[in-house]
């Protein structure tokens, strides 16, 4: 599989939403827009997030996390463990800060802003989009290609163009035209 030079971790409160995931990630399969990047805390933390807020079993919430590692067996990032106590950011989320540092990462895609204040990435080159800010940043790096594989999305779960971007990319829904 192709890889980006744009390098984005992607923490678990964005990839526990399918519809949101899902997104996420089939902008990084061919044609990748970006190369995705997550570790072992942030996937603990996921099925964590998938089996006790949004219900799923043990098994679902296993099987979902072992698809997105065979999906992107470069996404996990390795040996970030000794970063965390020197992170400055939310405790809770020093974990995705320290991975997103090690592997050189350009942005963390968090809706949990708060935890990534700018204080504590600017010195690390990050930046901290939320989902929406992030899928608008991909439209704007290829807007052929955004358009291309949101419009498949939509096909494959049934729903228009319009309701997949007024949904979860709601700061371009009026923005882009759709024919």
């Amino acid at each position: 599989m192709r890889t980006s030079p744009n390098v984005s971790v992607l923490d678990a409160c964005v990839l526990a939403p399918m519809p949101v995931a899902d997104t996420l990630l089939r902008l990084a399969e061919e044609p990748v827009l970006y190369t995705p990047k997550w570790s072992t805390d942030i996937l603990t933390e996921l099925e964590r997030v998938l089996r006790k807020r949004l219900g799923y079993t043990n098994a679902q919430a296993t099987r979902r996390v072992s698809a997105m590692k065979g999906a992107f067996p470069a996404a996990m990032v390795m040996g970030y463990e000794d970063l965390v106590p020197v992170m400055t950011n939310d405790p809770k989320d020093r974990h995705v800060l320290a991975a997103a540092v090690r592997c050189g990462a350009h942005f963390i895609v968090s809706d949990n802003r708060k935890h990534f204040p700018p204080r504590s990435l600017v010195r690390y080159g990050l930046e901290c989009l939320t989902a929406d800010e992030f899928l608008s940043n991909q439209y704007h790096l290829d807007p052929d290609v955004f358009i291309g594989v949101l419009t498949a999305q939509a096909e494959d779960i049934g729903w228009t163009l319009r309701q997949l971007l007024s949904k979860h990319v709601p700061s371009l829904s009026q923005l882009i035209t759709v024919r």
